[in-house]
């Protein structure tokens, strides 16, 4: 699958090439390393990708490509509508449609394609599509059901899962951890409280509390159960919880129990303080058009909080609940699907980078559009923020990952786009909107010298043991690759007040790099997108092809380039470390990342990475775009994956045009 790396490609021979058509047409490839590739046909290339990415570039300025998840995320929209009651018949069967495509060999639904068999997602899927009109007895449900009943059935599922069952009445409510809303209530001070876990994580617990409290009943208009998925009857089931990892998992677990005995005794008018508490919690999070927290599962919470709350069909603020998530559905004719969130600022960040540099004025000119599009949503010193509870009085300055998510912004964006900014030519006009970014990000750094996504010190590790926190995803520690795009950013600033938190932030990546030469990738799949992030990073810092570190990262990037050229990586690799950098297939948004760093390494003139952009230039559509149908980041690692539809658009031309800029002449 690869080919033999190290150093032996600085000195290997110059004398065979191949010319690479610029919209996929290849001579055959010898087995030689080294390749030339025309200028003339790799600007056509780049020109090609140019005018596609512009081509999609909304009227407003920005970018915002599909965001695309695993069959969770649809199935639990039908499942919404008939807890709710309020079945839409014409877009059910889309949704339905669409989660029948995508079951796999296996006979259920993996979270990522290509991967193995997922519990949860499998079981939702499967009573979506009975819920929609789908016979148990129909040939993909006989094989979904033997495939879950074969992996121990639905009482295997995760958390959400089985809450999502008992609402259905499908098991009992001691099948689920103990959530009760007066986690609300509960002081700073406590084992628990809503600030120390993640942003994702309080915004679905708070409402998901009122849920689990209140324990209502589903609608379920046609009666449906999927009691045929359990291996033991759940009312029998004594083992909903897997054994218990250590003594502090058994101590929570013993705690949960506890407590849940005892929610009988909790009183009427602390009851009643909480669930109120959780309504203006809520209601003051909404997000207007766009949703609590902007996210999808959140979302989904808030409106049946909502509804649990006493907020009728007609009330104004179940409604736009209820709209925000509308507007999260892609509806493609014959098919449709719901996404877990939208993208814009980070797709436009991203593009800006990109068609900066590309360098042309078709370029430029659109970059430029996008940064004023950016410019005017950067969060304001006086909009409220969860961040502010471990930042107090501290003035705001980020910007969030969707259209708007005033409580929630985000340091990956914010370091993206003051980024984008600080290279414009009209960077003078962004001089104000740049300093507040940096000033914000440098306040948000964790004690560890790294930045985490969007809070700091978010570092209660012991959480992850409580029953709730089954999927391991309930916090948000500092990570490598959001600590490269600040550093990225300070480096270019060159602030003398930065010059502390860059030095603690570079010695945090440091320690961060494994034994084998690259860095764990939090945010996009997996070491090769963590490796872009930090050689890039060290780049800007100064630091150069000749330091241990990116000499470690570079010869662990050739090491993993397959024989076509390119680079990829599998989700599997969050699962087992031995995979990282590995899959059976080369992906262009990967082999841009593994590009990316190499350039930013000071390898333009290897032929490693002559070799992997004639992959790209001969893997390009003729559109400019390229294929690809891989998960290309983890939502959350080992439980939730995405698709980000425009990394195969602007990683790509970033690469080619960095490629050419770096040599600088006529021929590569």
């Amino acid at each position: 699958m690869k080919q033999p790396g190290g150093s032996d490609y600085a000195t290997a021979s110059a004398q065979s090439f191949v010319t690479v058509d610029a919209v996929g047409t290849a001579a055959a490839m010898p087995a030689s390393w080294i390749h030339r590739v025309d200028h003339e046909q790799l600007q056509r290339g780049i020109e090609a990708a140019r005018d596609a990415l512009v081509r999609r570039q909304a009227p407003e300025g920005h970018w915002v490509f599909e965001l695309e998840a695993d069959c969770t995320i649809p199935a639990e929209y039908i499942l919404m509508l008939h807890y709710l009651g309020e079945i839409d018949a014409a877009l059910e069967q889309k949704l339905a449609h669409y989660l029948r495509s995508h079951q796999a060999a296996h006979g259920g639904w993996p979270l990522y394609p290509d991967g193995g068999f997922d519990m949860s997602c499998s079981v939702k899927v499967y009573y979506a599509l009975k819920l929609v009109g789908d016979s148990e007895d129909a040939a993909h449900m006989c094989r979904a059901r033997a495939a879950i009943l074969q992996h121990g059935g639905a009482a295997r599922a995760n958390v959400f899962t089985r809450i999502t069952l008992a609402l259905f009445g499908q098991v009992p409510w001691r099948a689920v951890p103990y959530v009760p809303v007066e986690i609300v209530l509960l002081p700073k001070w406590f084992v628990f409280h809503l600030d120390k876990v993640s942003y994702w994580s309080r915004t679905v617990m708070v409402p998901l509390s009122v849920l689990c409290t209140q324990r209502p009943q589903a609608k379920n208009p046609r009666g449906i159960g999927v009691r045929e998925l359990f291996v033991v009857d759940p009312e029998q089931e004594r083992h909903y919880f897997p054994p218990s990892r250590g003594w502090l998992s058994r101590c929570f677990r013993v705690f949960d129990r506890l407590a849940a005995s005892c929610d009988g005794a909790v009183p009427a008018s602390v009851r009643a303080r909480a669930l109120e508490r959780a309504r203006i919690w809520t209601l003051s999070r909404l997000n207007g058009e766009h949703g609590l927290g902007a996210i999808f599962p959140a979302m989904v919470n808030a409106l049946e909080a909502l509804v649990v709350l006493g907020h009728g069909e007609n009330d104004p603020q179940r409604c736009v609940a209820k709209g925000a998530l509308q507007k999260l559905l892609i509806d493609r004719g014959d098919d449709a699907y719901c996404q877990p969130c939208v993208s814009p600022v980070w797709d436009t960040g991203l593009a800006c980078l990109a068609l900066q540099e590309e360098g042309s004025s078709t370029s430029l000119h659109a970059a430029e559009r996008g940064l004023r599009w950016l410019q005017p949503l950067q969060t304001t010193d006086d909009r409220p923020a969860d961040w502010r509870a471990t930042r107090p009085m501290r003035r705001g300055g980020g910007w969030a990952f969707q259209y708007r998510n005033d409580y929630y912004p985000d340091l990956d964006d914010t370091a993206v786009v003051a980024w984008a900014m600080a290279q414009s030519s009209a960077c003078a006009d962004y001089h104000s909107n740049i300093e507040r970014a940096a000033d914000w990000l440098v306040v948000m750094q964790s004690r560890d010298g790294g930045f985490a996504a969007f809070d700091a010190d978010n570092t209660y590790y012991y959480l992850n043991h409580i029953p709730f926190a089954d999927h391991g995803a309930l916090l948000d520690p500092p990570t490598s690759d959001v600590s490269a795009r600040v550093v990225t950013l300070l480096a270019q600033l060159r602030r003398a007040q930065d010059r502390t938190a860059l030095d603690r932030a570079l010695h945090y990546l440091r320690r961060e790099q494994e034994a084998e030469g690259c860095w764990f990738g939090r945010w996009g799949t997996n070491y090769i997108y963590g490796t872009w992030s930090v050689v890039t990073a060290f780049q800007h810092a100064g630091i150069g092809p000749e330091d241990p570190a990116v000499q470690r990262a570079v010869d662990w990037l050739q090491r993993m380039q397959h024989g076509d050229g390119g680079w990829g990586e599998t989700n599997d690799s969050y699962l087992d470390r031995s995979l990282a950098g590995q899959m059976s297939r080369s992906t262009p948004y990967q082999t841009a990342w593994a590009l990316l760093a190499l350039l930013a390494a000071g390898a333009q003139r290897s032929p490693v990475v002559a070799r992997g952009v004639a992959y790209l230039l001969r893997t390009q559509r003729s559109d400019g775009l390229w294929d690809d149908p891989t998960a290309t980041a983890p939502g959350f690692p080992r439980v939730f994956y995405l698709k980000y539809h425009g990394y195969s658009a602007y990683f790509p031309l970033w690469t080619l045009a960095r490629y050419r800029n770096s040599l600088g002449s006529t021929t590569v």
